[in-house]
């Protein structure tokens, strides 16, 4: 699974409040074009498994502890969020971590991309398979 991160003013820039981030219309819309180009190459290859892009984190619950406490909202203790995932089906983490690396070329303004990361974690079936 490739995992991809965004912050809540990322998604309010998305919607059209772009406060004080440096995200313009043309860099989402070259985001787009960049993942929809992206997600079709891996449909082509046969590694797409399933993408999809997560809502906005004010629209977030937590669910913690016993009794369960929900919370609603972003995260208080983190800047970055979850914003989307890919499950891909491929040869190797090695060919996982290629196709991560992939994301860096995704338009954005410099600064977002100079701190942008994905991450990439092997999906297992069983607790057999977790290795420890």
């Amino acid at each position: 699974m490739i995992l991809s991160y965004a912050s809540q003013r990322d998604y309010d820039a998305m919607a059209g409040n772009p406060g004080e981030t440096p995200w313009t219309p043309e860099h989402f819309a070259a985001m787009g074009e960049f993942m929809a180009k992206l997600n079709s190459e891996l449909e082509e290859s046969g590694e797409l498994v399933e993408t999809r892009a997560l809502d906005a984190p004010v629209h977030t619950r937590r669910i913690s502890g016993l009794p369960a406490l929900v919370t609603d909202g972003p995260y208080a203790e983190t800047q970055e969020v979850l914003a989307g995932y890919w499950i891909v089906e491929c040869d190797s983490f090695d060919r996982a971590t290629q196709i991560a690396q992939k994301l860096a070329e995704c338009p954005a303004p410099p600064e977002v991309q100079a701190s942008a990361f994905a991450d990439v974690r092997p999906i297992v079936d069983s607790s057999a398979d977790l290795g420890f």
